[in-house]
């Protein structure tokens, strides 16, 4: 070896055998200095964006597992300008649920099976969405290559269900949308009637009703309203998307009969529960309404020597008639049970309500029973005993009611009617505070335009 050194160095200038050890002392520690693994270095270019606005990205994609420094890596730069593609649309189809209408018959209206039918009706067996349709409610179906992967039940505005088709079978999502809730400040004097002063305040039927609820412990709204009393309130209104969808609870009300001011203001306890209350945290309600017939025109009050219209002798009335239409409700005055529910002589069809030990009441010459109620049925204060007819010695459709208290007669319109329970200890810190703020609302919205919306309290 060191005989071929020195042969080749005798063939070479000295200056070339130099630069050829420095090139094979480069090359050996070049070799020295490569990471065991390879790496690989891709450069990607992405063309999808439009030609106007073309994106491109350029990476280098380091192969995984390997040990490689890539601190003096040169940095990923990337110009992104291409638009985001538009979401894809769904094609619903909308059927509206008609009269007579189930979910066989909707979805043969979609075109669909039997079997898709029972599916869905498999799926939803525990929420029974699909299996409760009433007229005016909408199922939407999306159909895609003939096959339900989407169905929603339009239960009310605020209320759907949708039901999707997943890998596993079916996912069911019950969706509820909050209404935007604004308060509605009115006010009217009365000339005629409430229900026409009701009207022109802008008043819907429901919350006239409402109102006289409120105040039929204290106001008989047959015997005691007079030309110019008047009244004031404010209440909810529900708005979804800008429109109005419903009306809510009456939460503040002032009602001025003869002179005298009634105030109710609406509060809810920790349990939930909702009532009407003086500002001082008496309850408006009365253990019984003083009349049992809305609206209704008292023909013949309680009297010990009236007249008897169909005897045509002078007989007790121990009781008070009210006219009215036939087959107008009557509800019962106070909680209590039914003891008697059946013909009773002169007094024709007749419930007798037990309220507690020592109170009864009487409604007679109904015209029919209110179904599912019977001897021993518990009724609640308000709740629909029967209707309004001549049965007996009657000479025209009306509602005789009777006031007994240890077995006594007493005038039911005016007869002093228990007191409900009061707010409670626990919640008059709460309730003074709302009561407090729902005082100042009304004594501010009286000084404004009646009929005008203020989004004061808006929820």
């Amino acid at each position: 070896m060191l005989n071929r050194f020195h042969h080749f160095r005798g063939q070479f200038p000295t200056v070339h055998l130099v630069a050829v050890s420095a090139c094979v002392f480069i090359l050996g520690l070049t070799l020295l200095l490569l990471p065991s693994q390879e790496v690989e270095a891709t450069r990607v270019i992405a063309t999808d964006a439009p030609a106007e606005k073309s994106t491109a990205v350029e990476a280098i994609i380091i192969a995984p597992n390997t040990q490689t420094d890539t601190t003096n890596l040169p940095s990923i730069s990337a110009e992104v300008t291409a638009e985001e593609a538009p979401a894809t649309e769904e094609n619903w189809t909308d059927y509206t649920v008609g009269s007579g209408d189930n979910l066989t018959s909707m979805f043969k209206k979609a075109g669909l099976t039997a079997t898709d039918v029972y599916y869905v009706s498999q799926a939803s067996k525990a929420s029974k969405s699909f299996t409760r349709l009433f007229p005016g409610q909408t199922l939407s179906f999306l159909i895609e290559d003939g096959k339900l992967n989407k169905l929603r039940h339009v239960q009310s505005d605020l209320k759907s269900t949708l039901l999707t088709r997943t890998l596993n079978g079916f996912d069911i999502q019950q969706i509820e949308r909050q209404p935007k809730i604004q308060h509605q400040y009115t006010s009217a004097t009365i000339t005629d009637s409430l229900f026409l002063a009701g009207e022109e305040a802008g008043l819907s039927s429901k919350k006239i009703m409402e109102l006289a609820s409120i105040f039929g412990w204290d106001v008989d709204f047959v015997l005691d309203i007079r030309k110019g009393d008047s009244f004031n309130l404010i209440y909810e209104e529900h708005f979804l998307d800008g429109e109005k969808i419903g009306e809510g609870p009456i939460i503040a009300a002032q009602f001025i009969n003869r002179g005298t001011k009634f105030t109710a203001l609406r509060y809810t306890d920790t349990n939930g529960d909702s009532s009407y209350y003086t500002p001082e945290g008496y309850s408006m309600r009365k253990a019984f309404l003083r009349s049992p017939v809305d609206f209704a025109r008292i023909s013949s009050r309680f009297s010990l020597k009236r007249k008897h219209p169909v005897l045509n002798k002078i007989r007790a009335h121990r009781g008070v008639d009210y006219a009215a239409r036939t087959g107008t409700p009557i509800k019962s005055a106070g909680d209590g049970k039914i003891i008697f529910r059946g013909r009773k002589g002169g007094f024709g069809n007749v419930v007798i309500v037990q309220h507690g030990s020592n109170i009864t009441t009487l409604y007679a010459h109904m015209n029919a029973f209110k179904r599912g109620q019977r001897v021993g049925t518990r009724v609640k204060q308000g709740q629909i005993i029967g209707f309004v007819g001549k049965t007996g010695l009657a000479s025209g459709p009306h509602l005789h009611y009777e006031f007994r208290l240890n077995g006594v007669h007493k005038n039911p319109l005016t007869v002093k009617l228990p007191q409900a329970s009061p707010i409670t200890k626990s919640e008059q810190g709460a309730f003074k505070t709302a009561a407090s703020a729902l005082l100042a609302q009304l004594e501010t919205y009286q000084a404004t335009t009646p009929n005008t919306t203020l989004a004061l309290n808006n929820k």
